[in-house]
């Protein structure tokens, strides 16, 4: 059978892109229903895409709407908008763990706390009101928010207050309903609610090494030398957990294409800068022959580049790489690969 040309059209387009089509083409009151229901890093994406949409071509529009049918399509008759249907387009969307939040204001009709406020906020904004809190209660936000948030915030800090923050974090386990109310209540007004009954799984080692891994690279080490002063095995421990852009190295072959989607070829150029020649071939070989080339070429002839330009370019591949992680489409490798799988 013939692919069809309106799927052809979508090859090579990201999924992000994909759904940012799709939501242009709904209309501005369609559209704003939808992203209500997204949580703060998903609008942002979704946004950014929409954003820098360019070219958009008709059979591009007409594909992207026709697969949003089919998969409406085969599971109308199990009644669309049934709870069941939302969790698991929600957890199959953006996994368990974030899912569960966002599924219980849509299908509990909960109310956004003060802490999940604090996910739409800019971080300096953030550290301006937790900044003369308790340690503690810096600790447990930080260990609350998306990684990436968490270190934008922190890099608004003395180096101090940043390590005793991360030893707090690295240390947390569960919080108990108290202090999450406690720390709802200290927030301004209009982002205090109820903090619920049961205890939070909040912290950790790992929780530690995530958010170490979106630092800057000098912030990054400059901390690490400090946790490893006061404890050395600590240090080691969050050190083996973090993910670095080499690591990419390890993951396996159907991953990187699977990357490769979802990454522009500028910013792989300027993040493959310098990078050790094993991951450079390493993307070389996912590729087509004409595209490895034609890459190869263009890093070859680049001028001069920052290092905080390449930096850059890796940490956003490698938020990338996060995500998709978390969303179950790669496994990544490398010193903490093996807790990738469960």
């Amino acid at each position: 059978m013939p692919a069809d040309p309106k799927r052809k059209a979508l090859d090579g387009v990201r999924m992000t892109d994909r759904a940012a089509i799709l939501l242009m083409s709904l209309g501005e009151m369609d559209a704003a229903e939808v992203l209500k229901n997204l949580g703060p890093k998903e609008v942002q994406r979704v946004g950014t895409a929409m954003s820098q949409l360019t070219n958009v071509t008709q059979e591009q529009v007409e594909g992207v709407v026709q697969l949003f049918l089919d998969e409406v399509s085969g599971r109308t008759s199990l009644g669309v908008g049934s709870d069941e249907y939302i969790r698991a387009m929600l957890t199959q969307a953006l996994g368990a763990d974030k899912a569960s939040g966002l599924i219980d204001r849509i299908l509990l009709g909960g109310n956004t706390t003060g802490l999940d406020t604090l996910k739409w906020m800019e971080s300096r904004s953030v550290a301006d009101i937790i900044r003369n809190e308790h340690p503690q209660i810096q600790a447990i936000v930080i260990a609350y928010l998306e990684s990436d948030q968490s270190a934008e915030i922190l890099a608004h800090f003395p180096e101090k207050v940043r390590l005793d923050i991360m030893m707090r974090v690295a240390a947390l386990d569960t919080v108990q309903p108290a202090a999450l109310r406690e720390l709802n209540d200290i927030l301004e007004r209009q982002f205090a609610s109820s903090a619920g009954t049961q205890q939070q799984a909040l912290g950790g080692v790992k929780r530690a090494a995530a958010i170490m891994n979106y630092l800057e690279s000098s912030i990054e080490a400059e901390l690490m030398d400090g946790i490893k002063e006061i404890d050395e095995d600590l240090g080691q421990e969050i050190e083996d957990l973090m993910f670095v852009f080499e690591n990419l190295s390890d993951v396996d072959d159907r991953g990187i294409q699977a990357l490769l989607r979802e990454i522009n070829t500028d910013l792989l150029k300027v993040a493959l800068r310098g990078s050790e020649p094993a991951l450079m071939e390493k993307f070389f070989g996912n590729m087509s022959k004409r595209a490895a080339e034609l890459l190869r070429d263009d890093i070859e002839a680049m001028g001069p580049v920052r290092v905080s330009e390449v930096e850059a370019s890796q940490k956003e591949i490698l938020a990338i790489a996060r995500r998709m992680a978390d969303a179950g489409d790669i496994v990544l490798g490398g010193a903490g690969g093996g807790d990738s799988m469960v």
